[in-house]
Order: C-alpha cells, then sequence, then structure tokens
C-alpha cells in the first residue's frame, strides 16, 4: 500500500495543493509510487496537517463499508480533495463524493439500510505514526520498569489477549505522547516473554545448585538460549551503530530492564529516564518499527531530527530504511540533513507566496548535495546571518582594494588580510 496521490482543495489553511507521488516520466521506475517522501518548509506551511491528513483519511479507508455500489459514510467528515492509494493489484481513488475501486465505483449513503455490507478495502493496510511530540514521562516509565513488573501488570489489566503477532488486532498505529499502555505492552511482547523465560530458567538452574559450578552453568545457558532466542539480538545488531556513536549500545545480558542500554565508557547500565531527548526519541521510534510488520505499509515521522546531533541525522533515513525496506517512508523537516537524503523528486517544498497563500514545489538540489546548497536551494535560507555578510562584504572589498592599489607593499598587505580573511570564513 502506498499514496500516489494526494490533493487538497481545501484543509484548514491549505488550498489548492496537488502532490504527485510518483516517480517522474524518464525514470526507471516511472509512474510508480516514491518509496519515500520528504516535507520541507518553514513553520506554519502545514507540513504536519498533511501527515495528520493522510493517517486520517487511511484510518477511514480501512474502516469504510460498501453495500452494492455504495460506501458507508456515517460519522465521517467529507474530505475535500483527493486521494489516491496503490494497492500493487489495483489502486483506490477517493475523491469528495466518489471511491473508485479499480473499475468499481462507489457513492456515498449515510447508512446501510439493511442488506449484507462488506469492507471496501479487503488488502492489508497498515499504516505507523511516528509524532513529532513521541515523548511522555509516562511512557519512559514503562521502559524504565523492571520487566517482572511489567509482566504483573499485564496480569493486573488483563491484557491476556496481547500476542506477539502485532497484526492480528492493529492496522494502524499511533505513536506520540499520550500513553496506550496496550500498544506498547505489545510493541514489547516478545522481550518480555523472554525475560519471564529467563528468570524461570535461572531459578531452576540455582534450585539445581548449578549456580557454583560455572561450567554446568554454560552449558545449561547454552542448551536454553538455542531454544530461546533474545529477541534483543537483531534489533542491537541494528540500532548498536547508531548508539556506538553516542557511546552506548543496547546490553544483551542485563535483565533489569525492557530494553537495557549501557555506557560503553564506564560499562554502567544507563536508565532510558536518563538518556539524552535526542536517544530516546530514537528508540520510541526505531524499536516499534523493528517490532512490526512493515511490508507494504507507510510510516509517517514528523521531525525525526528532534535533539540529534548532524552526525545522526545525516544517515537517519538510511537507518529508517533499513529497518524497515519495503515501506512507503513520509517524512516531514526542517533539517537539510534529513533533506539530503532525499532525491529532488521525492522532496516536495511548501512556501508561502506573495500572497500568504501556501504554494508547493519539488526539490532543485541533487541527493547527498551539500546541506548548505540544500538551504539555499530548496530551503530558500540565506544561511549567512549579519556577521558573516559584513565579513563578505569587507572579502570583496579587500579583493577590489588589491585590484585598485598601485603600491606593492601596501598590496601585499591587502593581500594577507584577504587570505587571512578568507581562511577563517573558507571564502
Amino acid at each position: 500500500m502506498r499514496i500516489k496521490r494526494l490533493h487538497i482543495n481545501s484543509h484548514n489553511h491549505l488550498h489548492d495543493l496537488k502532490f504527485d507521488f510518483t516517480y517522474p516520466k524518464g525514470h526507471s521506475k516511472e509512474g510508480k509510487p516514491l518509496e519515500k517522501i520528504c516535507i520541507i518548509g518553514q513553520s506554519a506551511t502545514g507540513k504536519t496537517s498533511i501527515l495528520e491528513l493522510l493517517l486520517t483519511q487511511i484510518k477511514k479507508l480501512n474502516q469504510l463499508q460498501v453495500l452494492e455500489n455504495k460506501y458507508i459514510w456515517k460519522d465521517f467528515l467529507p474530505f475535500d480533495g483527493e486521494i489516491e492509494v496503490d494497492f500493487g493489484k489495483y489502486s483506490c481513488v477517493w475523491e469528495r463524493d466518489t471511491i473508485t475501486k479499480g473499475e468499481s465505483k462507489y457513492g456515498p449513503m449515510p447508512a446501510s439500510g439493511g442488506g449484507t455490507v462488506a469492507k471496501l478495502i479487503q488488502d492489508k493496510i497498515r499504516v505507523i505514526y511516528l509524532s513529532a511530540d513521541i515523548l511522555s514521562s509516562d511512557i519512559i516509565n514503562v521502559f524504565d520498569q523492571n520487566p517482572l513488573n511489567l509482566i504483573n501488570t499485564l496480569k493486573d489489566k488483563k491484557y491476556s489477549h496481547i500476542k506477539s503477532n502485532l497484526e492480528s488486532y492493529y492496522n494502524i498505529f499511533e505513536f506520540n505522547k499520550e500513553l496506550n499502555e496496550e500498544l506498547w505492552f505489545s510493541i514489547l511482547y516478545k522481550v518480555l516473554t523472554y525475560r519471564q523465560k529467563f528468570t524461570q530458567m535461572a531459578s531452576e538452574l540455582i534450585n539445581k545448585g548449578s549456580i557454583g559450578d560455572i561450567k554446568r552453568l554454560n552449558k545449561e545457558y547454552e542448551k536454553w538460549a538455542k531454544v530461546n532466542e533474545n529477541p534483543l539480538i537483531q534489533f542491537a545488531n541494528t540500532f548498536n551503530p547508531i548508539l556506538n556513536k553516542l557511546n552506548l549500545e543496547v546490553d544483551l545480558i542485563n535483565t533489569e530492564y525492557p530494553i537495557p542500554i549501557k555506557s560503553l565508557t564506564n560499562d554502567e547500565i544507563v536508565p532510558i529516564s536518563k538518556l539524552s531527548t535526542g536517544t530516546k526519541g530514537l528508540l520510541l521510534s526505531m524499536f516499534p518499527l523493528f517490532e512490526i510488520e512493515t511490508s507494504q505499509s507507510l510510516i509517517l515521522i514528523d521531525e525525526p531530527e528532534r535533539s540529534l546531533f548532524p552526525d545522526i541525522q545525516v544517515e537517519l533515513i538510511s537507518n529508517y530504511q533499513k529497518i524497515a525496506p519495503n515501506a512507503q517512508l513520509i517524512i516531514a523537516t526542517h533539517s537539510p540533513f534529513i533533506a539530503s537524503s532525499f532525491e529532488p523528486e521525492e522532496r516536495f517544498v511548501l512556501y508561502f507566496d506573495k500572497e500568504g497563500t501556501v504554494q508547493v514545489k519539488n526539490g532543485i538540489s541533487p541527493i547527498g548535495d551539500d546541506p548548505n546548497d540544500i538551504l539555499n536551494n530548496d530551503f530558500n535560507v540565506d544561511y549567512y546571518n549579519e556577521f558573516g555578510k559584513n565579513a563578505y562584504k569587507e572579502y570583496l572589498s579587500l579583493k577590489q582594494s588589491i585590484n585598485n592599489e598601485k603600491d606593492l607593499n601596501k598590496k601585499n598587505l591587502l593581500l594577507q588580510s584577504l587570505v587571512k580573511l578568507g581562511d577563517k570564513y573558507n571564502f
């Protein structure tokens, strides 16, 4: 499932915006949905609104029922625009009053009025939305607890339906600062189950007296581990290269926390609550993507660069793609480091025209371009402040003075000043 096209006639402050999310003419994948999309633009241009609109419309599409040639729109506010979703074998186009699925057209009606209804979309719909406001003390508290305490919470609150197969009862995954306890327990289900089994195994070994015999202890553990693989191993292989830049790594031995993070500086476990804001955000966004089946899903991420140093931002999109290689990724960002990971046709630049109306255009800079060039070409930002501008004016003035100076000694002094200023600012 991928978005091919979005036309907003009117939504909040956005009017007559057209997005073609397909590869352009001449591309080897011409006409097919883009695999990744970057929406950039200054504050208040509507980046988050567009992500939330896509989320809302796909939610509705997932719930819509049909009766003969009608779709039931009870409790649904109409969307003033058009959206096209590609399901591989067919496309579904939803206009204000008409839905076209393949060759079939459906008009609206307020209620079924009797008769056998069916879901409009039988294919799997899966959307993962990662809000910019993904952090909260309640969510962090879940990751700061001992796994056994969380298992007891599962029992006390009777979350007996939670299974390792998340997709059996979830289609739409929304991650924001509001604690959806059931969802987070579902994400952590495999880890918690493993921790419970590990604790039981350790207790049995103690009762057998194996704790006093290291060789016997290792042999028993290795035998158990062959049929009880730590579910964090694969996640650690993916996440540790990122954490290592922060002198951290996922610890596969510690059982104090659901996802233990260890400092490489002093070899001590760091509670999740003590990690930096950016590191917490990375963990809370990447671990769910690792646990959820993302094949043919739509992943919406708002401002993934929050509180992250540029060296992490530069590789962030590549890391998301490694975790979810077969998903369509739609990112809203203010970061030129993030935007540099996208082709110009994958960048959609929102901007205000002279009348103050939001418009959209494609990017210019090639993928991997210098972030300063992207700031200039795509973000339309003059990234020199008044100090840099004054220095450049001085640099140009020195060049002019050198050209006009006839005295060789004065000319050399001016040249020395020019070189010094040029080296300082890399002019």
